[in-house]
This record gives structure tokens, sequence and C-alpha cells, in this order.
């Protein structure tokens, strides 16, 4: 999903949105992305593999600096030491490198040493965004397993997060992590259907649903969002795009010109248009 995006804001993202709803909606009939996954298993990443692949895109000065930072723990107190290099590097990696994932994995080691369940749960919010985006499948399996990990601490913590919960169902769902997907829908399922006003269950059901080609399904997920949040532009648009596959152009029409109440930026609100004009 970049491949379904997660729940966006949107400012200058409706943009990236549109490029994606546009341009990599399944089709009926056409092989979905979990199918894919199964008949062409990713190699699996470990981390000093996924580390490495990212410094090689580096110059000698920035590598030098990781370096620097890498072994600037010393004896003493080692653990408090480790942390504060660790948000250093999450700094390092996602402010001046601009790598994403980089920040959001060491932030990550951060909160495991922290055992804070607000900074677990936020670094693996941060990486589940990144493996939803992701367009490298072996990529997406390590971010899956890093953000899963992080859930799981949390859930020690508090088993009673749902959000937590649906994160772990996600990571099961859409990180090819497990040979049966199911896994993660049925958690996820289990929370939406105790707590039908939890929309980040409803998204991400409605999300399962668009790639698993259940799009009646997917549908009336994304029109319980719209029905609590009538501005949720991904729901709007994911809207749009189902009733567009399934032929119902009356219904595509107005789910994207509904789009255009929430869309200021040029491009994508031409992109709409073009699509609105293509239906009629």
């Amino acid at each position: 999903m970049r491949k379904q995006q997660w729940i966006l804001g949107l400012s200058g993202l409706a943009v990236l949105l549109l490029l994606f709803f546009f341009g990599n909606t399944i089709p009926p009939g056409k092989s979905t992305p979990a199918a894919a996954a199964t008949a062409n298993a990713p190699a699996h990443l470990n981390t000093d593999e996924v580390i490495s692949q990212f410094k090689r895109g580096l110059d000698t000065q920035q590598i030098q600096k990781i370096i620097q930072l890498e072994n600037s723990v010393v004896r003493g107190d080692v653990r408090d030491q480790q942390i504060h290099v660790y948000h250093q590097l999450s700094s390092y990696w996602a402010d001046t490198l601009h790598n994403a994932i980089m920040g959001a994995y060491y932030a990550g080691e951060a909160a495991k040493l922290e055992n804070s369940e607000k900074n677990l749960t936020f670094a693996a919010h941060l990486l589940l965004d990144d493996m939803m985006s992701a367009t490298d499948a072996s990529q997406q399996h390590w971010l899956a397993e890093q953000a899963k990990e992080l859930f799981d601490k949390a859930l020690v913590i508090n088993p009673n997060n749902d959000s937590s919960k649906v994160g772990v169902g996600v990571c099961y769902m859409f990180g090819n992590i497990s040979d049966n997907p199911m896994q993660g829908i049925l958690a996820i399922r289990e929370i939406a259907d105790k707590n039908p006003d939890n929309l980040y269950a409803q998204m991400m059901l409605g999300l399962g649903g668009i790639q698993s080609g259940q799009y009646d399904k997917a549908a009336e997920r994304f029109l319980t969002v719209v029905k609590k949040q009538p501005d949720n532009i991904e729901a709007i648009l994911n809207l749009a795009s189902i009733y567009e596959h399934l032929g119902n152009k009356p219904e595509a029409a107005k789910w994207y010109k509904n789009a255009l109440n929430y869309i200021q930026v040029p491009r994508a609100r031409k992109e709409i248009e073009d699509r609105i004009k293509s239906l009629q």
C-alpha cells in the first residue's frame, strides 16, 4: 500500500494519495498483493543488511558521523547513554538524511530501553507507516517484524490497548510475516465488532478488503468511517475508487466530488476533476 496508505492528513499529501488510488488500486479479478507475495516470497532481510543498504547511499562525511554516534557509548551508565545515542541516530537519519525508516527504527531501539508504552507505540506506528508505503517486499517484511516487536512489548505493559492490537493485526495483514493473514484480520475484526466506533480498526479492515478484492465489504467499512469523520479524505477516495471498479459510476462520481470539498492542491483537484469527467 502506497499500496493502501495509512490514515493520512490532507495538505501536501493529497497528491500522494491520488497517485496511489488512481495508479495502483487493484481491479476486480486481478491478483492481490497478498497473493503475489505468497507466490513470490520475499527474501528476509536482517537489520544489519537493512542498515548497510541505506548506508551505501551516503557520502564519507555522513558515514563518519554515523560511525561516531554508533561508537560513542563508553563505560558508565551505558543504558542511559545508549538511549541518548539512539535518539541522536534517529534524529540524524530522519532530520538530516531524510530517511524516515531508519529514523523510526532507532526511535524504536530507544523505546525498547525506555520501556515506555507511549514511546513504544509511537515508534511502532512510525514503522507501520513506513511498512504501508514500502514497495519492496523484503523491506516491508522487515518493517512489519520491527513494528510488531514494539507493539508486542507495549501490550505487555498495557494488554488492553486496542490500538496496539490493531497494529499487530496490520503487521500480519500487510507485512507478509505469516502464511495466514487471516490471523491479523480476525484480531482487528474482533476489535471493530466490540467497538464499531474504533475507526482505526474500520479503516484497516477496509484496506484489507481492497487487498483481498472484497470491495463491497471494504466499502461498508469506509462508509462507517465517513459517517463519523466526513472529512476523512482517504476513506472518501477509497469509496470513489471502489465504486468505480464496481462499475457504479454515479456513486464513484459522487464520492470524487465529495473529495473536492477537502482538497486544495491544484494537481490533485485536476486529477479528480478529470476522473469525474471520465465517469460522465
